[in-house]
């Protein structure tokens, strides 16, 4: 069995429409952070989000959806981003309603973008709206094999922050494993009052742009994103543009707290040292780290002693990219991987944003733009509530 790898890459996010977008805001270090204009919530006035630019009618518009019944926030992303990147894998219609292709999709929020809704049409006070198909969380996967004639293996993950980072890790398995040829990987999440509300009582939400690994840090913005990879068996990729491969990765759990990882790290340091040895490389091939970084108190200072515990006093330069789109939940493990894989092909590390007094002065965030680097593994963290600890190996294709 040959490396699986990665074809196709598809993206939008609150710095970035599509894959070029994100990239040039990304090499700019130009942050997505800001007041939200289509989110309606009383937190709009006190709280920044990494919010898309693009509104549900417009989304609607560019997909061809307008008329349409039954489409949330959540489905519309996932097309937008689904789409691109199946059409830079150059994949057919008869590519994706082969049973040797998958579709492994991740959300937490779901259909629950729509709170308020949601609310009337559970307590029968509506005559029951376009959306009651619409509420789980595999709705959105369910539009997406039906628009796109999936008849393979399909599964929705939320395993919370790590959920598309998942997603990778089990398409990367069904492909080694014989199961498929080609698998569909990603995630969702927009913006909702749910999640809102509840991040705000848990006490971690930001008043302004969050500042990972910064000593002063308080807390996360949350975001809103969708990212889909294209992965395929490296042996039925003839002739077509490959971005990365899929090198390694790593999953453990600390069962430590329902919303807080464990102060001794067991499950970062034990997914990261899983992802190196799946990979078959060293600590010291790592040329880039991609932390989960939140900008919340107990997740960057667990985070940073885990890798130090993995890299001792050699840290490859790290930063946190969510200070660019805030924290997308469910879609953040994908999107990271979107950049790790921009970074490794553009042999560049962008600049970490708002850090100013660094949680450790010893090994500081790189906080610069970083060009002509040599880069021929990154590693990308993804940890999520529960302590669920996913970390990637993703590998110059060479």
């Amino acid at each position: 069995m040959g490396r699986v790898v990665v074809t196709g890459m598809g993206i939008i996010s609150a710095i970035g429409n599509n894959l070029d977008e994100n990239y040039l805001s990304l090499h700019q270090g130009k942050s997505g952070i800001d007041k939200a204009i289509h989110f309606e919530s009383v937190y709009t006035a006190s709280l920044p989000f990494g919010e898309v630019k693009l509104s549900n009618e417009e989304l609607k518009k560019s997909l061809n959806l307008l008329g349409e019944k039954g489409y949330t926030r959540t489905s519309l992303l996932s097309i937008k981003a689904f789409e691109e990147a199946i059409q830079a894998a150059g994949l057919t219609a008869e590519d994706l309603s082969s049973f040797d292709t998958c579709l492994i999709s991740a959300s937490t929020v779901g259909g629950m973008c729509l709170t308020d809704q949601l609310y009337e049409d559970a307590n029968m006070q509506s005559e029951g709206s376009e959306y009651l198909d619409a509420y789980g969380c595999a709705a959105h996967t369910i539009q997406l094999i039906e628009r796109f004639g999936i008849r393979g293996f399909t599964d929705t993950i939320n395993t919370a922050c790590s959920s598309s980072a998942n997603s990778i890790m089990l398409g990367a398995r069904l492909i080694q494993a014989g199961r498929a040829k080609r698998v569909i990987v990603g995630g969702v999440d927009c913006l909702a009052k749910y999640t809102v509300n509840g991040f705000n009582a848990l006490k971690i939400l930001s008043e302004s742009p969050s500042k990972p690994f910064d000593e002063n840090r308080d807390g996360l913005n949350l975001g809103e994103a969708a990212a889909y990879l294209v992965l395929e068996a490296e042996e039925i990729t003839f002739g077509k543009k490959i971005y990365a491969c899929v090198a390694g990765y790593g999953n453990a759990n600390d069962a430590h707290h329902p919303s807080a990882m464990s102060d001794d790290a067991v499950g970062a340091i034990a997914s990261m040292r899983q992802a190196l040895t799946s990979a078959g490389i060293g600590p010291e091939q790592i040329g880039y780290i991609n932390a989960h970084g939140t900008g919340t108190p107990n997740n960057d200072q667990v985070e940073l002693e885990g890798i130090k515990n993995i890299f001792g006093t050699k840290l490859p330069p790290y930063n946190s990219t969510k200070a660019y789109t805030g924290h997308t939940l469910g879609a953040a493990g994908a999107v990271e991987a979107i950049f790790s894989i921009l970074f490794l092909n553009h042999g560049e590390i962008c600049a970490g944003l708002n850090v100013e007094i660094p949680l450790d002065a010893n090994f500081p965030p790189s906080s610069s733009l970083r060009e002509n680097v040599k880069l021929d593994y990154v590693l990308s963290n993804s940890f999520g509530f529960g302590g669920n600890c996913t970390s990637l190996v993703l590998g110059k294709y060479l």
